[in-house]
């Protein structure tokens, strides 16, 4: 064990954890007053919800001894059983690596809160989380992060949650966005962001917390850690600053929401590549990403029936994709010798240095992470529906008091100044 190692996943395991605060904090700005207590309940429960499954039982799926092929592993560390030593191939102890890796387990769901904003029931949500934590991220992290993985070993390579995160929870937000249907035009008329500092701060801890998400995805203190860490800074803010360039021109004005929103796209989109690539290779893949989700969001919302209220599919999912897809263009195999080389020894390089097989593996990567989140996400959520629904009554959705009255709890006092809607 090294304790260097151990303590810097440590710290990254509790960025990584203020990331799912901080995201509560950035989609409850956007809500307009009278359902913030709903969405942060919702992103707060859930560290609650996913770290029970995990430690029972996801992170034994995910990361267990293979069974199947490549395709989920077994119950070996179920209930933390076996979990003395040092993870595998690391100097950091095992229960340090299982805590680092539920980190990523709690907020992944949690992504997808943001696209159903103002219209689910949380009983329906509580739900959701619980069954998707256990038969859709556990199978996606064991293909992409576990070296066992079928699409790992195939040469597809996730350095920090390109796929497993971000594009899967897009995915799910897709699926539960149509089966929902749009809000209600009274309330979707009247769903202004109640707290712009409040999205700022949101925003300013998911960055911060990004860190620990993606140099901690080094698994140690040295060279590749302080490139994942420079490379995620490059990354969120060329995005942030081609998105305010893409408003600009698309409305005539730059907004703070907008500039925030930036900065996120591309810490989502540097993720899988933090890894993989140098420096300028990341500002880059910032630069376009910021175009690529700002496009994609904007035509999302020319799509009447899907209604993304905070844009989580064009941000988290298209970013994502868009993320893997550049690892297939832009990895250099030395910026990371002991990650991008295949199980019959041969380097992996980027479609750059002429190499078309890698951008193949990473589409392959893409394509096969959105259809099995979607085919899953959907049988969850028409079970759930069956069972006890998954919309709120409309009075809920456009009462004064909203989601709030969930909880018989308010968010301000009514003199407070943080917004009337």
């Amino acid at each position: 064990m090294n304790t260097g190692d151990t303590a810097w996943l440590l710290t990254s395991a509790a960025l990584v954890l203020f990331m799912t605060v901080g995201l509560a904090f950035f989609y409850g700005g956007l809500e307009p007053r009278r359902n913030v207590l709903h969405m942060l309940m919702m992103n707060f429960f859930t560290i609650s919800l996913v770290t029970v499954s995990w430690t029972v039982v996801g992170f034994s799926l995910a990361f267990g001894p293979d069974v199947g092929h490549g395709l989920i592993g077994d119950l070996h560390y179920a209930f933390l059983m076996n979990m003395g030593g040092v993870w595998p191939g690391t100097h950091i102890p095992k229960l340090v690596f299982m805590a680092f890796q539920l980190m990523f387990a709690i907020i992944t769901p949690a992504l997808v809160s943001g696209a159903i904003a103002g219209r689910v029931k949380f009983s329906s949500w509580v739900a959701f989380v619980l069954a998707w934590s256990v038969l859709v991220y556990p199978l996606l992290a064991h293909w992409l992060f576990d070296s066992s993985g079928w699409l790992y070993r195939l040469g597809a390579r996730d350095f920090a949650g390109g796929a497993v995160v971000h594009a899967s929870a897009g995915t799910a937000a897709v699926i539960f966005v149509l089966m929902l249907g749009p809000r209600i035009k009274q309330s979707r008329e009247n769903y202004a962001p109640h707290s712009v500092p409040l999205v700022l701060l949101g925003a300013g801890i998911l960055w911060f917390g990004w860190f620990g998400f993606n140099a901690g995805s080094a698994l140690s203190s040295g060279q590749l850690a302080a490139n994942a860490f420079v490379a995620t800074q490059l990354a969120a803010a060329a995005a942030s600053i081609l998105w305010a360039f893409m408003e600009r021109a698309f409305t005539g004005r730059v907004t703070v929401v907008g500039i925030a929103t930036g900065g996120v796209v591309g810490l989502a989109t540097i993720t899988p590549a933090s890894g993989y690539v140098g420096p300028m290779p990341a500002l880059a893949i910032g630069a376009l990403a910021g175009i690529v989700s700002f496009l994609a969001a904007q035509g999302f919302m020319r799509w009447k029936r899907f209604d993304d209220a905070f844009d989580v599919v064009a941000c988290h999912g298209v970013g994502g994709a868009f993320g893997i897809l550049m690892v297939g263009v832009f990895a250099d195999y030395h910026s990371n010798p002991s990650g991008l080389v295949k199980t019959n020894g041969s380097h992996i390089n980027g479609l750059i240095f002429g190499h078309w097989a890698s951008l193949g593996d990473q589409a392959l990567a893409v394509v096969t992470v959105v259809a099995f989140t979607a085919v899953v996400t959907f049988i969850i959520l028409v079970v759930i529906r069956a069972i006890g629904g998954l919309r709120v009554p409309q009075a809920e959705e456009v009462g004064a008091s909203g989601l709030n009255s969930l909880f018989d709890e308010v968010a301000y006092e009514p003199e407070d100044i943080l917004g009337r809607n």
